[in-house]
């Protein structure tokens, strides 16, 4: 550790040491991350990188945290967090967005909208950013990131540039070829079409609403906590077993949408894992389904 403070003060890369995960992620959940780095550019994550792959150092790279479960007892070793230039978004012709990758979702959607730009309504309101968003391929009424992503750019763990083209994506449910390799995405570019102003503002205000009135938005969550398993809905079989309001120590069943857990004050995660083990054996053994998590755990 102490190797890697030195070469991050020698390269001005910004850290911090024992950063509470908590202050990182959506469930307000987690122990401390032993360094925590803050890159705010190309030239700083290549240069990383590198020293990465020459020590044989496994980085953890985080959006907004919002899909994210970390351990009560943080997290050893180094976590990248990408922020100043992976924050721009940028107009490449009339109809396509480059959005860094730690620019966050709403912010891509309100550039959309400020340039009538049509495609992206579905994902306003998903708390996440948009290297995590493409990672899992987020998506939301009728919508996903396949549906608009024509290509991403990407630093590998040799600090070389690189990136796919839409078609070597390989978009699935909840994932894309990033889920399984280890390169990070730095930016990702966007296809759109034209569309009336108004109509956009429109439909983004009614799925904001229709989030507000079905999701638990007041309370710390990392969104739905289990896939969509095939031929039924994660939320729809929790309440059919009388789960709603289960809680164990602060974190409980969403009363508002089943499919959710909130942290009502100070849930650890180990609450949070003997919630999601509780809900997977009782659907189990009511309907022969095993529910899988859709948020990643650290």
């Amino acid at each position: 550790m102490t190797e890697i403070i030195d070469f991050l003060q020698a390269n001005n890369i910004e850290y911090k040491e024992n950063e509470p995960m908590s202050l990182h992620t959506s469930f307000h959940i987690g122990g401390n991350a032993e360094i925590f780095a803050f890159v705010k550019d190309i030239n700083e994550l290549s240069k990383l990188m590198c020293y990465c792959l020459e020590k044989n150092i496994k980085p953890l790279t985080v959006g907004n945290g919002s899909n994210l479960l970390v351990s009560d007892s943080g997290i050893d070793g180094l976590v990248i967090k990408l922020c100043g230039d992976f924050e721009n978004i940028k107009l490449l012709d009339e109809t396509t967005i480059e959005a860094g990758a730690g620019s966050s979702l709403a912010s891509l959607c309100r550039f959309a909208y400020s340039n009538e730009l049509t495609g992206l309504e579905f994902a306003y309101g998903i708390p996440g950013s948009v290297g995590g968003a493409v990672f899992m391929n987020a998506g939301a009424y009728g919508g996903q990131m396949s549906d608009v992503v024509k290509e991403t750019k990407h630093i590998c763990s040799d600090g070389k540039i690189s990136g796919f083209a839409a078609c070597e994506l390989d978009f699935g449910y909840r994932k894309s070829v990033y889920s399984s390799c280890s390169e990070i995405i730095t930016s990702v570019v966007f296809r759109l079409k034209k569309g009336n102003k108004e109509e956009i503002f429109s439909k983004m205000n009614e799925l904001i609403q229709r989030r507000k009135d079905k999701q638990p938005l007041e309370f710390p969550s990392a969104g739905s906590v289990f896939k969509r398993p095939e031929g039924y809905f994660a939320g729809a079989l929790i309440e059919q077993s009388g789960l709603k309001g289960k809680t164990i120590g602060a974190a409980s069943v969403s009363e508002k949408h089943a499919g959710f857990i909130i942290n009502v004050g100070g849930a650890t995660c180990s609450d949070v894992l003997n919630l999601i083990k509780h809900c997977q054996d009782v659907v189990f053994n009511n309907f022969g389904v095993k529910l899988e998590t859709e948020i990643k755990i650290i």
